[in-house]
């Protein structure tokens, strides 16, 4: 079985798929991926110097996540031509990790950990996967995670929830919905109940 987790910033996302981790899931995490395929060396990162000059690489030989952002951020063809050389990148390394999971074991629940599942025209690759799970906060408590917890003020906070796409696309793709508006336990308690249910579907019980 291969179900897509998503959410916005500061849902709980990395919360729901730690725990699934936990109880048996393969998670593979789309950020972890984004960074590896962008690594000193890779073609990815050779055709973002390319296209955005040598100024985004480090004197380290890494991607100046700085110097692109700053390129990047406002400019929507800019943003276009980067999603552009990453995004397939990120999608073949992802696909072949589900590729080996399923390998080593047919029966595995492959969990993969990605936030930008749908846009906010609601277009995007649900369709790739048995089963899409949506972690859901609403705003104000992930303006207030954000604000106390990774030390944003509250404006920066409220843009970056605004940059992405909308709950109600995300919700519309959803087959589950764990609701992470309240405590960690409640949150955890709906993963659990939700994780028995992906093993009775997918055969893996």
């Amino acid at each position: 079985m291969l179900v897509a987790l998503t959410g916005g910033i500061a849902s709980g996302k990395s919360t729901v798929a730690r725990r699934l981790a936990e109880l048996g899931a393969v998670v593979v995490d789309a950020d972890r991926i984004a960074r590896e395929v962008v690594e000193p060396g890779t073609p990815a990162l050779a055709r973002i110097a390319e296209r955005f000059g040598p100024a985004v690489v480090g004197t380290d030989g890494g991607l100046d996540r700085a110097a692109l952002g700053a390129i990047v951020f406002g400019d929507e063809a800019a943003r276009r031509d980067l999603n552009a050389i990453t995004h397939p990148a990120v999608g073949e390394r992802s696909r072949a990790l589900f590729a080996a999971a399923r390998a080593a074991d047919p029966r595995a629940v492959v969990v993969y950990d990605v936030p930008l599942l749908v846009d906010e025209r609601g277009e995007g690759r649900a369709d790739e996967f048995d089963r899409v799970i949506v972690v859901a906060a609403d705003e104000e408590t992930r303006v207030r995670r954000l604000v106390e917890l990774r030390g944003m003020d509250e404006a920066e906070a409220r843009r970056r929830i605004a940059s992405q796409a909308p709950e109600s696309a995300r919700l519309a793709i959803a087959d589950d919905v764990v609701d992470a508006n309240g405590s960690l336990g409640d949150t955890l308690a709906q993963v659990d109940e939700l994780w028995a249910t992906l093993r009775r579907v997918g055969g893996a019980a």
